[in-house]
Formats: C-alpha cells, structure tokens, sequence
C-alpha cells in the first residue's frame, strides 16, 4: 500500500542529519590515525565553501561546518587545498620541527593508513550499528526453503518443488531467505546459475529471472528480478545473539552489503545493467527522509547501508577520492619514488572530470525519477 511521502522539511533534514553523522565518521577516521601518528590537523570540515559556524581547539585544530553539505575533508600541515595535494613551496621551506607534523613527509605506510581510515571507519561503523541491532533486537532466522511454486513463473520452468531448499544463486551462498531475496534482485533477466536440495540430493540447474517492475510504499517505481516462489512468510525463530556473535553477524552482513554493491558496479560497467539505475544525491535524500519516516530502526539501518556504500566507493581508485591517493601510493611503492606533481595534478583533474561526469549523470537519474 503507498502511504504518503515525507514533506520537503523533513526529508531535507533527515537527509542532512545522516550526511552530517556519515561525513564525520569518515572525516574522524583520518584525524584520529593522523593524531595517532603525530601530523598536524589545520582544519576539519563539514561541508565546503563558506564557513557557517566553527571553533579552534587547543591542537590548533579549526572544527568548521560549511556552506554546501554534501561531503567534507580533513585539511593537514602541509597540504595545499581541501584535495590533500601537496604546497610544494612551504614543504620545501619547512624546518625539521615542522616536517616531523606534515602527512607529506610522513612515511609511505603512514600515509597510508591515514589515507585508508577514512573509508575502513565508514564500514566498521556500519558494522557496529549491525551488531548493535542484533544484540537488542535479535537475528530472525527464516530458512530459504520454497512453500509455494507460481505457475508460469521462473521456478516453475526448471522444476522447483515445494520443500526444495535453495543452496546458491549465482555463485553464491543463500543461507537465508533475506540473501535469496537480495540476490534474485540483482538479477532481472539474467539466467544465472541455481543450486538447490531436494531430498538430500544437491541439483544444479539454469534459471532466467523474470524482470518486473515494483512499486514501493512510498511510489517509488523500480525494477527487480523475480524467481516466482513463495517462501516462509515468518522467521522460525528469532535467535538472540551476545556482543561477539552479533559481531560477527554483523560483519557478514556487511560484506555481504559491499558483495552486493560490487556486484552492481560490475553490472553497470559491463553494460548488462542500466546507468538510469545509479542513484546520487537527490534519490538518498528522498530514501533518507522515507526511511526516518518510518522510525529509528528502519533509519539507523539506513545509515548503515549508507556508510557501507560511501566507505567503498571512496576505495576506488579514482584521483580526488581516497583510493585514488592510495593508487598514487601504491604506484610510489613500487617505482621507490611518488609521481611528479605534474603527473599528480594530471590524475587529480581526470579525477575531478569523471566525479563531475557522475554527480550530473546520477543527479539527472535522480531528476527524471521524481
């Protein structure tokens, strides 16, 4: 049933409210590993642009939040803009002191792990909220085992049976009816490979999902992949799990939530999934604003699937992102020497080119689907 949408009001500060918490996570995770190692911090941003409101600690240190809301940076001694690149001059004039507090002279494997903090702090926190979830609520157990065959669907044309349980979809794993239900998602007529057990016997078969379009509570139109199966409508039970178990479901849900994500790169770049279904800045705004609506939970679960999301694409190896820095390192590891500046620049503006390439292609997705 579609229930009514957000207003305008709420859905820009939900919005705002999740990439504020997301941004200074991220952010937080270089500061702290930069502290850890002894670099100066000049400023901590939240936003770009103009300064609204910000302080300076005893550090040194300007805490700020700025104008345009979507992102933010940790600005180091020695760096020569919000990017992390390097003000070759002041490098070149500073004392010993000064090198000892500047990231640009810090060793390889400390830039890095600077570098890294940021997006490997995004997925631990999305780890944390999943356990977190599962210590106080509990993990629901629901069996991938068929109840009920459609005709004329998928499953019926390769001979699924009520009682078959479904092993593996596309090369992976289903131990749950929530894995089958994301997995049969990412698959909209595609054939894909199906692995399920019927009597003790293991049975390998190909299937072409039906593609369908949906249509969520909210309105919201997409499509999906559709096997034609009824599964168990309850969990069997809800297994209550201490502090290390949840930790360690949580941290397969969130690989599984990266697996899946990959997964739909890897789609796109191959051209078997269309760019319309990339969604940007307006589409998370309007999901964040539908998710708080519907309480607590289903909002900090959100920002969970958010900061996994942000934590891995910002791994790519993409100048102006932090796996971009960290291709620059790598590559500076193995010739025993960084790039030139020249070079560097060069990367950072076919970087800069293919980000604004993205924002105007997912913001114009995110335009014609409103």
């Amino acid at each position: 049933m579609e229930i009514a949408t957000p207003g305008l009001f709420f859905t820009l500060v939900s919005f705002a409210l999740a990439l504020t918490i997301l941004v200074f996570i991220h952010e937080l995770g270089h500061y702290a590993v930069a502290r850890l190692f002894g670099v100066r911090v000049e400023v901590f941003s939240i936003g770009f642009g103009p300064e609204i409101i910000g302080w300076t600690d005893r550090k040194g240190t300007r805490w700020k939040i700025a104008l345009l809301p979507l992102g933010g940076y940790v600005r180091f001694f020695g760096d020569a803009d919000a990017s992390s690149s390097a003000d070759e001059d002041a490098l070149e004039e500073m004392t010993p002191e000064e090198r000892a507090v500047s990231f640009h002279h810090q060793s390889l494997g400390r830039r890095a792990a600077i570098v890294a903090a940021g997006p490997v702090v995004n997925i631990v926190f999305a780890v944390v909220i999943y356990a977190a979830l599962f210590v106080a609520y509990g993990k629901a157990i629901r069996p991938p085992v068929v109840e009920e065959v459609q005709p004329d669907m998928p499953a019926a044309e390769i001979g699924l049976e009520p009682g078959d349980r479904i092993l593996e979809l596309a090369g992976k794993k289903v131990e749950d009816a929530a894995d089958l239900v994301r997995l049969v998602g990412l698959y909209p007529g595609m054939t894909v490979d199906i692995v399920f057990e019927r009597d003790g016997r293991r049975i390998i078969k190909q299937v072409t999902l039906k593609r369908v379009e949906l249509t969520d509570r909210f309105g919201n139109h997409y499509e999906t992949g559709r096997l034609g199966i009824a599964l168990p409508a309850r969990p069997l039970e809800v297994r209550k799990l201490g502090p290390l178990d949840a930790l360690v479901e949580a941290a397969n849900e969130t690989v599984e939530m990266m697996r899946l994500m990959l997964t739909v790169v890897g789609q796109v770049i191959m051209g078997v999934r269309s760019l319309d279904d990339l969604g940007g800045p307006v589409k998370i705004a309007k999901a964040s604003g539908e998710q708080a609506s519907l309480g607590l939970v289903p909002f900090i679960s959100f920002l969970a699937l958010i900061s996994v999301n942000l934590g891995l694409i910002n791994l790519f190896p993409i100048p102006m992102l932090d796996g971009g820095h960290l291709f620059f390192y790598a590559i500076e590891a193995v010739r025993g020497a960084p790039l030139s500046p020249r070079m560097q620049e060069v990367g950072y503006f076919i970087g800069l080119a293919l980000l604004i390439s993205l924002v105007v292609l997912v913001t114009w997705n995110d335009l014609r689907s409103l």
